[in-house]
């Protein structure tokens, strides 16, 4: 966080009210803002640096209705106003949906057009009931989506949560919504994203997709079974005349796979959809979808990332429905007649422009799609396999964003994956199509906020090169990349294998695809390989990048925890320890043990002793290549010696001439040792953790 913070990297907004609360955020690139619903405010902030320059609007709940929730049994903070919807209404205004203190509306904001003074105001004269378009609770599952003036809404829309449905409100076609307690329609969902996504040139054609989890009615003899699912029906459905009358009437759903093939066809199987991620391409009828999920399994708990083409959930769709013949036998495949129109299909021109509205559809039709909204054919991602896995248990993924780049050697997503506690992974994987195998570079680990916390929603600007990222108190900005960080030589550059970056010949910068941006024509980058030697012959390789080694004396307190700093740049390279205990004594590699423990930050001492002082040579390998990165001289002061340097310099303050306040333990510790470096970590007097160096430059002088 502070790093990010010294390299101009980051913005925080915090809410002058010291709460936020976040549940939403809106980015407008239009509107040049990123708006953030929370507990009864609405934001607006500045893209360029969302610390400056922000507008709010001050939306509780009434004084009647925070009284009737509470009289109704809930909590009074479950009973303020959470802002869960926040869409473009048109170019002037918003839409905007809260809880209401359990008991939800809706209005709009007018934000102006663009070349306007900014305007942010609510016109309150315009709210409406919120029942079918928000939550009643401020936690409860909810997606929505605004088609024109149309609102689609997955959530739960009663006061005790136990209705979910899929709803359309507010514009001309009607309201409509998915059949009260069928369970083949939806069982207990937890609904996570929903878009349009036409098929073709025809708009009467084009089709709303929910994804969301649920109980799954065919999974065999386990009635718990999470399986996740895509949901698809017309924008224009009508529902029946006589059957599934304002009820959708082409509401199909197939299963989303995301498994790691297994021995003896046995797959391990990531069932829980935890967020879902459309990225655009220049054909808006094929964005490529991406999928983080985790899995449901009590033996142990993982992470993937699955993609999928829309061609494989078109063809799930357009393929068999499943069949159940009675509460007594197995879903099967549907091998009977298939009624016409096709039970799903949309009221349009592409399908033959015999039908003006689903109104219109036989009974038979629509009495088929009733009874068979489950695809039997399951959708299953690119390469049939994850492209990333996580089963470390260091993080719990949250949240998702993807930008496409161009780099020197082909077109790379980079995937920002949000964890639970507050970091940011910055991701690229690489598929061998002759081995079949996939390759997970890890880029950076962003610490965003300085308190973990759970990321919440993150959106992202491939235009401003820039994500946005939200938690519970905090919203951040973070810049995509850093090349700078990556170091001052081409060795370090290219092993980093970051393809925003690449070596021009002076600096790590910015790489572009095209010249036009670029001064120099010079650029090396190897994403794929990291393959320095052959990036970096000639330039500043062998002498400056490899031989560059930083020297640094630390101390260490006998029987006390001391840490040896040292973290490669590049997170795929391997560290390796060695010591050498006297000048013409050999180096050796340092044995770890329970008292001597390898970190991700150095070599961590946990009792150092007097025969662990020499010289440590901290050494990273990457593709062949091995870089001393540091050498750092131990050496350790014997424990009476630090005791007795306590008192005496506490006796020679009392007779100090200058007004002087008491020294601290740790400011003691720098004045005896000679200063420590910022990763100085105080346990109490007697069990300090820190690395102690000569480098550190001021603020140590007392008095």
């Amino acid at each position: 966080m502070r790093e990010l913070l010294e390299l101009n990297r980051t913005s925080i907004f915090q809410s002058p009210f010291g709460f936020l609360d976040l549940h939403t955020m809106l980015l407008d690139e239009y509107q040049e803002r990123l708006f953030v619903g929370g507990r009864d405010l609405v934001y607006s902030l500045n893209l360029e640096r969302v610390s400056d320059g922000y507008r709010e609007i001050y939306w509780p709940s009434t004084a009647v209705k925070v009284e009737e929730c509470i009289m109704k049994g809930k909590d009074a903070n479950e009973c303020a106003n959470y802002v869960r919807v926040l869409h473009h209404y048109n170019r002037t205004h918003l839409l905007t949906c809260a809880t209401g203190a359990f008991d939800p509306h809706c209005a709009f904001i007018r934000v102006g057009h663009h070349s306007e003074d900014p305007l942010f105001h609510l016109e309150s004269h315009r709210s409406e009931r919120g029942r079918g378009r928000c939550p009643f609770d401020p936690n409860s599952s909810f997606v929505s989506t605004l088609v024109g003036n149309e609102l689609f809404a997955g959530l739960y829309s009663d006061y005790w949560g136990r209705d979910s449905a899929i709803f359309r409100s507010l514009g001309k076609l009607g309201h409509i919504r998915t059949e009260h307690d069928d369970e083949r329609l939806l069982k207990e969902p937890k609904f996570v994203g929903s878009y349009m996504i036409p098929d073709n040139e025809d708009p009467e054609d084009n089709k709303m997709y929910f994804f969301f989890t649920e109980k799954a009615l065919e999974a065999e003899n386990n009635a718990h079974t999470i399986y996740t699912r895509v949901g698809r029906l017309c924008v224009n459905d009508m529902g029946g005349q006589r059957i599934l009358v304002n009820k959708w009437s082409t509401f199909l759903k197939a299963r989303l796979v995301c498994s790691v093939p297994g021995m003896n066809g046995i797959d391990t199987h990531f069932d829980e959809l935890e967020d879902v991620f459309l990225l655009p391409t220049r054909d808006p009828k094929n964005p490529v979808i991406f999928g983080l999920f985790n899995t449901t399994s009590n033996i142990f708990r993982g992470h993937a990332v699955c993609v999928y083409h829309m061609s494989s959930i078109r063809e799930a769709f357009n393929g068999p429905y499943a069949h159940k013949e009675g509460p007594e036998y197995h879903w099967s495949l549907y091998e009977g007649k298939v009624p016409y129109p096709r039970p799903g299909s949309c009221a349009s021109k592409v399908n033959g422009g015999k039908y003006g509205s689903t109104k219109d559809y036989p009974d038979d039709a629509i009495r088929f799609a009733r009874m068979h909204p489950l695809m039997y054919q399951p959708i299953k991602p690119v390469h049939k396999k994850p492209i990333l896995v996580k089963t470390d248990g260091k993080y719990n993924l949250r949240q998702l964003a993807v930008d496409r780049v161009e780099a020197e050697d082909g077109q790379y997503d980079v995937l920002f994956i949000g964890t639970d506690t507050g970091i940011v992974l910055k991701v690229i994987t690489i598929y061998n199509q002759e081995t079949e195998w996939m390759e997970e570079v890890i880029l950076e680990e962003l610490q965003i906020f300085k308190d973990p916390a759970p990321i919440i929603s993150m959106e992202i600007s491939s235009k401003r090169q820039q994500l946005y990222i939200g938690s519970a108190s905090a919203v951040a900005q973070v810049r995509f990349h850093h090349c700078d960080m990556y170091g001052s030589a081409c060795a370090d550059c290219c092993l980093a294998r970051d393809p925003y970056c690449a070596w021009d010949g002076i600096s790590c910068s910015r790489y572009y695809p095209t010249g036009a941006h670029s001064k120099r024509r010079f650029r090396r980058q190897d994403v794929r390989h990291g393959n320095a030697a052959q990036q970096c012959f000639g330039q500043q390789f062998v002498g400056d990048a490899l031989d560059r080694t930083e020297e640094r004396l630390a101390y260490g307190i006998e029987s006390n925890s001391t840490l040896l700093e040292c973290t490669p740049r590049s997170l795929q390279a391997k560290v390796v320890w060695f010591v050498q205990k006297g000048r013409d004594v050999r180096k050796e590699e340092v044995k770890t043990d329970d008292r001597v423990v390898k970190m991700d930050l150095g070599l961590l001492f946990l009792r150092v002793r007097k025969s662990d002082a020499g010289t440590y040579f901290c050494q990273t390998v990457e593709h062949s290549f091995v870089h001393t990165v540091r050498k750092i001289t131990l050496e350790v002061v014997e424990e009476h010696k630090v005791e007795g340097m306590f008192h005496k310099d506490r006796e020679e303050e009392k007779h100090h001439k200058m007004p002087c306040p008491p020294l601290t333990d740790m400011e003691l510790y720098h004045f005896i040792l000679g200063s420590c470096n910022a990763h100085l970590v105080q346990q109490g007097r007697r069990n300090t953790v820190g690395f102690f160096s000569t480098a550190f430059i001021a603020g140590t002088s007392h008095c």
